[in-house]
């Protein structure tokens, strides 16, 4: 009984250690979507060069930080498989923090000039490798934990913090927008929410010094051996192999989630000249809708598998991209039209955020999982969120087409909704000792 209720315990502890990290990764990034276009004014408005020059230039200082996130997956992933999650995720949830809050402190364009951009760029990558190492350990942690029959409600619990995050990001900068000025939130008070991030870190932090090791973590380090090497090399190239189709089935997650939660207020303000607290108002809309879908997706997925929900997810954000989006240009459109929106939108990509960490974990077994997984979403969220701003941007700027954000979520959902069906029916079955990378489809 005494073992049974310390077991119990420590799996609650893991899921609040695992979940805290990412609730702060998600707020940092959610911030900094959400302020685009003050950061813009304060940090890359060149001289000589146009208002969309400046928000391009912040995208890609948005998108340069997720490109060290697989540098990081790689870095920290393979600590953690070698040395323990706990000790991993302990070291980049302090790096990460204290990179977010030195965020709030550089002086803009017109007190240093060029070095001001630079700096900001220079912290983003920093961010961006330090949180390169967060998922990977905390999905690990938090399904490793997870008891028989739970590990998508486990799992889920990792995407549903990012959706705290997120929501925290958007409901912070939308409270400030409403107690200051414009001039005061340009002057100052886009600060406020990068300088929040300290005590929330201070906190994650006494928390994940009281988790423990994961029980997978612990019986691997005690049953390995020395491999022969041509085992070693047949296990790298299988798990490459896994890391790709990793991406190809997370990617209309990562291109939808970008677009839908993040991307979407500057897209309202920039591209059909919404009002900057009303394109904050239904990004928080958007992010609830998000919010809402991810556990009941997460238990569903325990109980009828992670495919059958994953690829209803992809077919539906496939058939509602466009039509969607025409209901947010429509001018006729109200409010609370545009709210349902989005509110939908958010919802079909939290059906995919919440067997997907699950999902991920399955794919790779207890001595590359932390690394792997956390590779192949890291590259996913490399290429297709964090150069999502980026991509819409130019291309409504180049083209004037104002339906780009639904074909680059169309275009996502094609790839994964058949990686999605080579996922075999039973993953969710299996114990994650008796998974393997190696899928094959199941009819």
């Amino acid at each position: 009984m005494q073992t049974s209720q310390h077991a119990v315990v420590a799996q609650k502890r893991a899921l609040i250690a695992g979940s805290v990290g990412n609730f702060i990764e998600w707020y940092e990034f959610a911030v900094y979507g959400f302020l685009a276009t003050i950061i813009a004014q304060n940090f890359f408005r060149l001289e000589g060069e146009a208002e969309l020059t400046a928000l391009i230039l912040t995208y890609a200082s948005f998108a340069i930080a997720f490109f060290f996130r697989p540098l990081g997956a790689i870095i920290f992933g393979r600590m953690g498989d070698r040395i323990g999650r706990k000790p991993t995720l302990l070291f980049v949830l302090i790096m990460m923090t204290l990179a977010t809050v030195a965020l709030g402190l550089v002086p803009t364009y017109a007190s240093i000039g060029i070095a001001a951009p630079l700096i900001v760029t220079g912290l983003r990558i920093l961010q961006g490798l330090f949180a390169g190492g967060e998922y990977g350990g905390a999905v690990s942690l938090m399904t490793e934990f997870a008891p028989r029959g739970k590990r998508g409600l486990f799992g889920a619990w990792q995407s549903f913090t990012v959706a705290l995050g997120l929501l925290a990001g958007a409901g912070i900068v939308a409270l400030l927008s409403v107690l200051l000025s414009h001039e005061e939130m340009l002057a100052w008070g886009w600060r406020i929410p990068f300088f929040v991030a300290l005590p929330m870190g201070i906190v994650a932090l006494w928390l994940r010094f009281h988790m423990e090791e994961t029980p997978s973590f612990i019986k691997q380090k005690q049953e390995q051996q020395t491999q022969p090497v041509d085992k070693i090399k047949a296990s790298l190239s299988t798990t490459l192999k896994t890391i790709l189709m990793g991406i190809g089935r997370v990617m209309v997650w990562s291109a939808a989630g970008y677009t839908y939660l993040v991307i979407m207020p500057t897209y309202l303000q920039s591209s059909l000249h919404t009002g900057f607290n009303q394109a904050l108002l239904i990004a928080v809309i958007s992010n609830i809708g998000f919010a809402l879908t991810i556990i009941p997706a997460g238990i569903l997925s325990d109980r009828i598998g992670r495919r059958t929900v994953m690829v209803t997810a992809a077919v539906l954000l496939f058939i509602l991209a466009l039509p969607l989006l025409h209901l947010l240009q429509d001018s006729s459109s109200t409010l609370l039209t545009k709210a349902i929106v989005v509110l939908i939108a958010g919802g079909l990509v939290g059906l995919l955020a919440g067997p997907g960490p699950a999902m991920l974990s399955e794919m790779f077994p207890t001595h590359v999982r932390y690394t792997g997984l956390g590779l192949a979403y890291s590259l996913s969220n490399a290429i297709f969120s964090g150069c999502a701003g980026l991509i819409i941007t130019g291309l409504i700027k180049e083209t004037g087409n104002l339906d780009i954000p639904a074909w680059y979520v169309m275009a996502t959902a094609v790839v994964s909704i058949f990686a999605l069906l080579t996922l075999n029916k039973d993953d969710h079955l299996r114990t994650l000792d008796e998974t393997h990378p190696t899928e094959t489809p199941v009819k």
